[in-house]
């Protein structure tokens, strides 16, 4: 598949995620912990991705949004903008370490059986090349390595529409259970 074709299957894809949470009402929030102590986390990232759940406040600041997500991977794509940029004018680091620590993140979350939570304890976030506002999107996939009752490792990648990639990451997130 070309770029072009490619640019235009992932916004596709994303104008399709937006749909599904304005039809089901979906606005900034957080996962009702009620219902998700009872769910998979694949359940869980599942409902997120179709609206039946908030969307991360996170989402609207740094504008990217989950737009795939399957047992032990998440994907997420976003834009960085004129608001991302740090004084030198160029997209600022926080924005490539919090979209990758959402993606190796969520592909974590979708590895729990219910009543099971997690958190990170460690992110390591390297930038390999240099986002451009022109650039078109952008897609983090984070990836899980390992989920034990404990300890979870995930890795991340953002790349282009071409494949290029631009960050990479590892994390470790501690398993506990949701009380």
């Amino acid at each position: 598949m070309d770029t072009q074709a490619t640019i235009e299957q992932w916004q596709q894809q994303l104008d399709a995620v937006r749909a599904r949470a304005r039809e089901n009402g979906a606005q900034a929030g957080v996962v009702p912990v009620e219902q998700a102590r009872s769910m998979r986390g694949l359940d869980i990232m599942q409902a997120l991705l179709e609206g039946r759940f908030p969307y991360p406040p996170i989402a609207e600041t740094l504008d990217f949004h989950l737009v795939e997500v399957e047992r032990g991977v998440a994907t997420f794509q976003g834009m960085p903008q004129q608001k991302h940029l740090n004084p030198m004018g160029t997209v600022h680091g926080g924005w490539y370490a919090t979209l990758l620590d959402s993606a190796v993140g969520c592909a974590v979350q979708t590895m729990l059986e219910p009543g099971q939570g997690y958190t990170t304890a460690e992110l390591s976030v390297n930038l390999v090349r240099g986002a451009r506002l022109d650039g078109g999107p952008l897609r983090a996939i984070g990836t899980v390595l390992h989920c034990g009752r404990q300890l979870a490792t995930a890795e991340g990648r953002i790349v282009d529409a071409q494949g290029r990639l631009y960050a990479h990451a590892t994390t470790t997130c501690l398993v506990f259970d949701i009380k």
